[in-house]
């Protein structure tokens, strides 16, 4: 391709293991010090420090100082949502880890993609909304229907601040561990943010997971049911 974007420095910056590990880390939105993405990249703090560099060189990552302490988040939702889009692509195509960790289930189950929810739950978020006509679909485009603006205003969102905001409201994500589509854009943000602020689910510490109560999954249940 002589024209347009090049892809080939972000696939090679994405595609070592250890940056890719560092990226992973960061998709749960949270920002981690050196020494944290070290330890998720299995690396020592001297080469830590040289791939993020690379990183934040390559517009992936930007680094946040506070105090004494500094953090590296990732540069922002278009980044999670191509981490997320190759992850599916890995597991569509086999490229699977031979050792899955002991949160792996619980990660295909419900997790943060950045700042909305995905996985098995966010799927199902996304499923119930379109079958009941909450969102549409016109020209590749995805929005919020009359019918969904009353149902995301019931749920305790407020439209008119997400509005406001120069991010697009509603954004279908490919789901790397169903393969089908999640709820990305604002307007996913805000829901993952009503469900943890009703006391539904609750993040994991320094993990992706979005851990569902069973009164919180029984009454996302009987809401999101397709």
């Amino acid at each position: 391709m002589k024209e347009g974007p090049s892809i080939a420095p972000i696939a090679a910056l994405a595609g070592d293991p250890a940056r890719a590990n560092m990226l992973a880390a960061l998709m749960h939105g949270a920002a981690l010090t050196a020494g944290e993405l070290a330890n998720e990249a299995g690396v020592t703090a001297q080469t830590a420090s040289a791939h993020l560099s690379k990183l934040a060189a390559g517009g992936l990552i930007v680094a946040l100082k506070q105090g004494r302490h500094r953090y590296f988040r990732l540069a922002g939702g278009d980044v999670a949502e191509m981490l997320e889009k190759m992850m599916g692509v890995a597991a569509r195509t086999g490229h699977l880890r031979t050792r899955p960790g002991p949160s792996d289930p619980l990660i295909r189950k419900a997790r943060v993609c950045y700042d909305h929810l995905a996985g098995e739950m966010g799927v199902k978020l996304f499923d119930a909304m379109t079958g009941a006509h909450q969102l549409a679909e016109r020209d590749g485009a995805w929005r919020l229907t009359r019918r969904g603006e009353i149902f995301a205003r019931a749920f305790g969102i407020d439209l008119d601040a997400l509005a406001a905001r120069r991010r697009p409201l509603c954004k279908a994500c490919l789901d790397w561990s169903m393969r089908r589509h999640h709820l990305a854009g604002s307007l996913g943000a805000a829901f993952l943010e009503a469900i943890l602020a009703k006391g539904w689910a609750r993040r994991a510490r320094m993990s992706r997971a979005v851990l569902f109560t069973p009164s919180g999954e029984a009454k996302f249940a009987r809401l999101f049911s397709s």
